[in-house]
């Protein structure tokens, strides 16, 4: 597989985590360590100067070996999302996933907020990673626009589902000439192998490992199965074929 870098850094582990949802500082500490990830997602608030005292995430990131990037979780359009960037940009923190998602049922991004937010986020010159549906236009415009990699949802947020939109994010991967990451709806380790498989550069999950009932044991486990999934790539694996193809000698009673 090609090497994977996003602004200019480039990542050994292709597994992303989410920081929301971890029972304790503790937890979330072992569970990092576990997954082996080099960049987490956390939402502003939990970083920012009025809260270091009762939730000090940093705390437990080493940030010499995993980049922190804000998220806009909560924005509801545009300005909002812009707004928390800059909050964070002025922090030091030079990397932003865009999330807008004005419905609270189902948390599915506006595309066309998004888009103006990627706009204004990639002119302030900050590392730009957009939550978007599995829309593979949208996803060329994010690109054009500035974004540093993709991020098209594998289900809606927290469903544990895993990848419904299969079709259009093998489209995304196909035409895409940023990294394309898998965020939201992976439930499973082998949901996170899947995306690999289907050509994605980095998986993000944060439901599935925050909420298991050991998470640790789930962040190690997503760890194994990205890893599995890019050996076997590596390895050139068949070609799918639509007929049978005996492994033995068909001709052995002639």
């Amino acid at each position: 597989m090609k090497d994977l870098v996003i602004g200019g850094k480039k990542f050994t582990s292709r597994f992303f985590l989410g920081t929301g949802k971890f029972a304790s500082k503790e937890q979330l500490k072992a569970a990092l360590e576990a997954s082996g990830t080099e960049l987490i997602t956390t939402a502003l608030t939990r970083v920012h100067e009025e809260n270091a005292a009762e939730d000090d995430i940093l705390g437990v990131i080493d940030r010499s070996k995993v980049e922190v990037m804000l998220n806009t979780s909560g924005a509801r359009n545009a300005d909002e999302a812009i707004r928390i960037a800059k909050i964070g940009k002025a922090a030091g923190y030079n990397w932003i996933k865009i999330e807008v998602h004005p419905d609270a049922r189902y948390l599915l991004p506006d595309p066309i907020e998004t888009l103006a937010a990627v706009k204004e986020c990639a002119k302030l010159g900050m590392v730009v990673l957009p939550y978007i549906n599995a829309d593979p236009v949208l996803a060329r415009h994010c690109e054009d626009a500035g974004a540093a990699a993709v991020m098209p949802l594998g289900a809606p947020i927290g469903s544990n589902r895993g990848i419904r939109t299969r079709d259009m994010i093998e489209i995304i991967v196909e035409q895409s000439h940023v990294p394309v990451v898998v965020d939201a709806g992976i439930g499973l380790p082998s949901h996170a192998a899947d995306a690999i498989e289907l050509g994605a550069d980095a998986v993000l999950a944060n439901t599935a490992v925050a909420a298991a009932g050991d998470p640790v044991k789930m962040a190690k486990a997503f760890n194994l199965a990205i890893q599995a999934a890019e050996l076997a790539i590596t390895a050139r694996p068949p070609s799918v074929r639509s007929t049978a193809s005996a492994t033995s000698p068909m001709d052995i009673f002639k």
